[in-house]
């Protein structure tokens, strides 16, 4: 069984938490007030609490309780998107428990895995004392803007274990492959004139015209080339999204700017893929005595892939009775995987409820979510012997 209200009220507190992740200094925010709330309840179930400070006033937790060389990690990030509050029905702060859903900013996206997570503990308190291995809840930073949280874990080689859940909404759907994803900026440089005599400068516009024709190019070059029919749209994807040029129709554009992201599958390496975009955009602006500069806008993120046959799919699979799929978002899978993790993407609530006004959990994701990580913390950490 579940205290509903002990749940309720645990995630109310965590939604109170103002702790918004932006690109955008104006909206960005401290997550400080989250991770110590989680801190204090993980402190209190005698688990050993560790932060790893960030800049701006920012941290990842790493709360352990048992030892071992195995362990399961519990990941969740603790920020959340901006809001536009006026288009909410109520407080996006103050979490609505109505029409058997939980509404607040976060509730599904994803501050409602550490209730579920701290549900699963309360359930195998009297066992705790008993672990095998390890259990350790991470909650991390920035997931939502740079991912500096997870980038920071990597570079400290931490945590250690062998399998690590993160709780994304995804039905409890394990979730085994995603695509990654490149943000990037191509800046032309042209030079301003009359527009009467276009001898008179460089039209920026009319290279980046040609440096579109060649990405749209490269574009039918890696879908042709690369394919994985584990995913509902099975080929990467770039979509040119933002593009600026120019200040008045009777001046020769001086400068034009454009966005666009590419999400490669698993085994495109996107450093590789930025060289081949450089190699082949540079030239145009050359050509067109308008220099070009290519730059990542965020950090890139690999594309993510976990054995159908390895032991945490396996076990997964067989505790929800799904089968495991992929999705098209990315998730801070990769950066743990990196440390050595068997890693799954698996959590209560659906995606389709992130990033937009409202966002709920619905109250039926709660229980068999709680069911399924107390079955994982048991088989992985309670048990000697193998999980599937």
């Amino acid at each position: 069984m579940i205290d509903t209200r002990l749940f309720t009220r645990r995630l109310a507190d965590l939604i109170a938490q103002p702790s918004v992740s932006c690109t955008s200094p104006q909206l960005d925010m401290s997550n400080r007030n989250v991770v110590e709330l989680l801190a204090e309840w993980l402190a209190a179930k005698q688990f050993q609490v560790e932060f790893q400070e960030l800049p701006d006033n920012k941290a990842n937790l790493i709360a352990t309780r048992g030892s071992g060389p195995g362990g399961l990690v519990l990941s969740g990030h603790t920020d959340t998107v901006p809001c536009n509050p006026d288009r909410w029905e109520q407080d996006p702060f103050t979490l609505s428990s109505r029409d058997n859903r939980f509404y607040g900013l976060g509730a599904t996206d994803m501050k409602g895995f550490f209730p579920v997570v701290l549900a699963a503990l309360d359930r195998l308190d009297e066992h705790l004392d008993k672990l095998q291995q390890p259990v350790i809840v991470l909650a991390t930073a920035d997931e939502e803007s740079s991912m500096s949280g997870a980038r920071a874990l990597v570079k400290a080689g931490l945590p250690k274990a062998r399998y690590a859940v993160i709780g994304e909404p995804t039905c409890m759907h394990p979730i085994r492959m995603h695509k990654g994803i490149m943000m990037e900026a191509i800046r032309i440089q042209g030079l301003a004139g009359h527009s009467s005599n276009p001898a008179l400068g460089h039209n920026a516009m009319e290279s980046m015209h040609a440096v579109l024709g060649e990405l749209l190019k490269f574009r039918s070059e890696i879908q042709a080339k690369y394919s994985n029919q584990g995913f509902a749209i099975p080929f990467p994807t770039l979509n040119p999204g933002y593009i600026h040029g120019g200040d008045n129709p009777n001046r020769i554009c001086g400068h034009c700017e454009m966005h666009f992201d590419l999400r490669p599958l698993p085994g495109m390496d996107i450093g590789d893929l930025h060289h081949q975009l450089e190699q082949r955009l540079t030239p145009i602006g050359d050509a067109h005595n308008t220099p070009l500069t290519l730059e990542n806008l965020i950090g890139g993120i690999d594309a993510y892939e976990q054995s159908a046959d390895s032991e945490l799919v396996l076990l997964a699979e067989k505790l929800t009775g799904f089968k495991s799929e992929s999705v098209a978002f990315a998730t801070e899978a990769p950066f743990l995987q990196k440390l050595g993790m068997q890693t799954l993407v698996m959590g209560p609530g659906s995606i389709d409820q992130a990033h937009q006004p409202n966002e709920y959990m619905a109250h039926e994701q709660v229980a068999p979510a709680v069911d399924v990580i107390a079955n994982l913390i048991t088989q992985l950490c309670l048990q000697t012997t193998s999980a599937a």
